[in-house]
């Protein structure tokens, strides 16, 4: 770069040499990925990969059982888990890509943009995209900075930096004695991608493209999270498990087979192709019960929990754009934030002020400003100015009227260095000198007695304390002699019109948030680029920051924490409440580290710099109104910019993993249920007294209907009276795996007794039912039927289905500490939950009455209907005296 650092700017050659050099001014877009590896993803659920497994086993039986002879009904089995699967990851994938389709225009950066440089000796516009190191550019108010840039020329320079740091405006500078050593960015340094507000500047090109800061935060939120989310971590260890007891039970069915083929044969002498054919049934009827054991409606279960969750958080305000983020949510143990326009709102506003005299005081807001309100009241220009605009309109005062109705003679424009802005005008026929700036400089030029003086600095330090920017406004009526020397004012005789407290007001619903998120055990972090005086103030107001934490370690600036070590930093992390003028890659740095202490980290953001933490973190909230490349970065955009929504979604994902465990605790009981009676059943030598059409009705009922049924109930807010969940802990609780078991025992013995009942009595009736015989039944081992009818198949079957039907209601109540019946008939239970029960009530009346040979049942009598349900109801009444007993 010899040479580039004068003003002459560069060269037609040289710009060619130092594009080849330094690289061009545009940002390496990241990787689409193909839409076949996205669905190719959804495979990588544990679940799923069981599934796949089963699927294989299950159509090598069939093809097996077929080609014996048994016919094309056995091909149903491997059809029914191939559709489970279709369906869990299909929903998945169709979910997740329209979201994505939402947000591939998020991303676009216009480079075509014009940008004023000097190259040979002439000044010309090229496109932002041309723009390379040691460029000499030149910026005004409304222009982005094309990259970063050492400036050279500063006049009243104030740059937006709140995309990069969060923070609207940062004075910029060239003279060093004004730099301010506590900002995020160099004084002399302006970023790419940072806005002009005022001023212009001359400034040379140090940096283009993916080397830019800007590049630097964009490349880092490109970075690809394999952070796995809880429940993935929970569903690896479900799936162990699963594995690991189907393969223990299917070799029991192997050994006891096997023992009993030589214990109790049938007493001919031991032949070779006999025993073969026994031991190739009995490899059959395990790799059944390892079929049976995988629960193919858990994915479907999941997915559609997640599915419902995503479409109802919509209307909650939460724009979710990765299914699993719904449920990370409720897992999430800190959530780290920043501060402006997330906890405030972005928008700055007179908090407090003192007057003394109101003459030429709205002249004074309205002439001495470069700011303007568009129609709506939204600031344009300087934020600080644009607060006494809204507060003078508040006054009903119309700075657009004040400004026409005043000549202005001669003016000064603010400087960093003089700090002050002052304008000569003629008002009303008066020639006024009015005076805007810092207090402690326009209060030394105006005429006070002592205690006025001394009660305005006071109540000065009370706006400071509250981190308030201060203004302080006088003036005075002059002749004709000249008032504006250079850039100096009159030395006294101003009179104080008065002084102004300026902030950005929290969001009025942040503290009751926060409030409800701190109770539910969720530690709070707010990570800013602002001053620490600022966020603590912040803090101390939503009640974050408490008197107790001046004496402790709960506060790093962005220089610390990058002086600090890895280890020095999670020593203290669990203390650090405010992060401080902090860069884009501090906040993601500080997730990494929460995260290697078992962390569920949540980061909210609307600003560019906010995008790397935000992909980094398990789940990344960006704001409605934030920038494209921080929404794209995140799982989920609240759309509202409510701290409130971000509550509601922890709400909404602890509730959904309840419902999920509800699922997993229905399933799993009868999938225990099933697995032990195929290994009573292959331990006596008898067959399933279900058929495949009616295994497929079962299957519906557990996986889809049992579903939409659990998966639909809303969530309750006492969820948020908990703690987060452990990141280790096994989404089967102990009082799961009791229920999962003692339960199932209980369906097992009752139809274990019901099959030995109806072998060993001939039935035509349950008006006839004999609870004497059941019992008698019940240890039967000689057979006196030799088979069951259609009649006490169609008994079984339907016994079997309302056992399920009533053990639903159980599995609603599961967490809830309240009857099942509870808000049963609400219109966001009954759409859900009552239309499935609907379904799985009508629908097994209509098989049985109209299914015949298809589903090998025969119409039963009204009689048998009302027996079968009431006796099958004894399920939820034990249910619900075990819920009283424990009130």
């Amino acid at each position: 770069m010899e040479g580039n650092q004068t003003l002459q700017g560069l060269t037609s050659e040289q710009v060619e040499q130092n594009r080849e050099r330094f690289g061009s001014n545009v940002l390496t877009p990241p990787e689409k990925e193909p839409v076949w590896k996205l669905f190719l993803d959804k495979f990588a659920d544990p679940i799923i990969r069981i599934l796949l497994i089963a699927l294989l086993l299950s159509v090598g039986v069939s093809v097996y059982r077929y080609t014996a002879g048994d016919g094309i009904q056995v091909l149903f089995e491997p059809l029914g888990i191939f559709f489970a699967i279709l369906l869990s990851t299909g929903v998945g994938f169709v979910f997740e890509l329209s979201a994505n389709r939402k947000f591939e225009v998020l991303n676009r950066i216009n480079d075509d943009e014009p940008v004023k440089v000097k190259r040979d000796g002439c000044i010309i516009a090229v496109p932002r995209r041309d723009v390379v190191v040691g460029d000499v550019v030149f910026l005004e108010a409304g222009d982005e900075v094309p990259g970063d840039a050492e400036l050279h020329v500063a006049v009243s320079l104030l740059v937006n930096e709140s995309d990069l740091t969060g923070e609207p405006v940062a004075h910029k500078t060239t003279v060093e004695a004004d730099f301010d050593h506590e900002a995020t960015y160099p004084s002399n340094m302006v970023m790419k991608g940072t806005k002009v507000v005022e001023g212009h500047c001359v400034a040379v090109v140090t940096n283009v493209g993916d080397s830019t800061e800007w590049g630097r935060v964009y490349k880092g939120a490109q970075i690809d999270n394999k952070v796995k989310t809880p429940l993935n971590n929970q569903l690896d260890k479900l799936a162990n498990i699963i594995t690991v007891a189907s393969y223990v039970i299917a070799g029991l069915i192997v050994v006891f087979r096997v023992i009993d083929f030589f214990i109790f044969g049938d007493g001919e002498p031991f032949a070779w192709i006999p025993f073969v054919q026994y031991l190739l049934n009995t490899f059959m009827i395990a790799v059944t019960v390892i079929v049976v054991a995988v629960p193919e409606g858990l994915p479907m279960s999941v997915t559609l929990s997640l599915a419902l969750s995503m479409k109802r958080m919509l209307s909650a305000n939460n724009l979710v754009r990765k299914m699993h983020a719904c449920e990370t949510m409720g897992a999430t143990t800190v959530i780290c934030t920043d501060k402006t326009g997330t906890l405030t709102q972005n928008r700055m506003h007179v908090a407090e002020h003192q007057l003394f005299d109101r003459d030429y005081l709205h002249e004074n807001i309205a002439i001495n400003s470069t700011a303007f309100l568009d129609s709506q009241g939204k600031p344009i220009g300087n934020p600080t100015e644009a607060a006494l605009l809204l507060w003078s309109r508040e006054e009903e005062a119309d700075y657009l009227s004040l400004r026409s109705a005043c000549r202005i003679i001669e003016q000064v424009p603010f400087s960093t260095h003089y700090k002050y802005m002052a304008t000569i005008a003629e008002c009303g026929g008066q020639r006024v000198l009015l005076v805007k700036g810092a207090p402690e400089v326009v209060l030394g030029k105006c005429s006070l007695p002592d205690a006025d003086l001394a009660s305005v600095r006071s109540r000065l330090v009370g706006f400071q304390n509250k981190a308030m920017r201060t203004l302080a406004l006088a003036y005075k009526v002059v002749g004709e002699e000249p008032c504006l020397q250079g850039t100096g004012i009159v030395a006294d005789g101003l009179t104080l019109s008065g002084v102004f407290g300026i902030a950005d007001p929290i969001r009025h619903d942040v503290a009751p948030s926060i409030a409800q998120c701190s109770e539910a055990g969720i530690s709070i972090k707010i990570v800013t680029g602002d001053t620490f005086g600022t966020a603590r103030e912040i803090g101390r107001q939503l009640g974050l920051w408490t008197p107790a934490d001046d004496g402790r370690q709960a506060h790093l600036t962005g220089v610390e924490f990058a002086q600090f070590s890895d280890e020095e930093v999670l020593e203290r992390v669990d203390d650090l409440k405010i992060l401080s003028r902090a860069r884009p890659m501090d906040k993601e740095r500080l997730v990494g580290l929460l995260q290697r202490r078992n962390e569920v980290v949540a980061v909210t953001g609307d600003g560019t710099n906010d995008a790397p933490a935000l992909k980094k973190a398990q789940v990344g909230l960006s704001m409605g109104d934030g920038t494209s490349v921080a929404k794209e970065a995140s799982d989920i955009t609240i759309l509202d910019n409510s701290f409130a929504s971000i509550a509601r979604a922890v709400m909404w994902g602890r509730s959904l993993y309840i419902n999920i465990q509800r699922f997993i605790l229905f399933q799993m009981t009868i999938n225990v249920a099933a697995c032990l009676i195929v290994l009573i059943g292959s331990i006596m030598g008898t067959e399933s007294p279900l058929t495949v059409t009616q295994m497929l009705w079962v299957n519906l009922i557990m996986d889809t209907f049992a579903a939409l049924a659990l998966a639909s109930l809303p969530p309750e807010r006492k969820v948020m009276n908990d703690k987060p969940r452990s990141s280790g802990s096994h989404i089967v609780t102990r009082q799961m795996a009791y229920r999962i078991f003692g339960v199932g025992l209980f369906f097992v013995a009752v139809l274990f007794g019901l099959l030995q009942y109806f072998k060993h009595f001939e039935i035509t009736s349950l008006t006839g039912f004999s609870f004497t015989d059941f019992g008698k039944a019940f240890f039967m081992s000689d057979h006196v039927n030799s088979g069951l009818s259609a009649y006490e198949l169609s008994l079984f079957f339907t016994f079997f289905v309302f056992m399920q039907f009533w053990n639903i209601f159980n599995a609603k109540a599961f967490c809830t500490g309240k009857s099942a019946f509870a808000n049963l008939f609400s219109k966001s239970v009954a759409s859900g939950f009552g239309l499935a029960l609907a379904i799985i009530f009508f629908g097994q009346i209509a098989i049985v009455t109209f299914g015949g040979p298809m589903f090998n049942v025969v119409p039963l009598p009204l009689a048998d209907w009302l027996i079968i349900v009431s006796s099958t109801s004894v399920i939820l009444w034990v249910g619900e005296l075990v819920r009283m007993t424990k009130k």
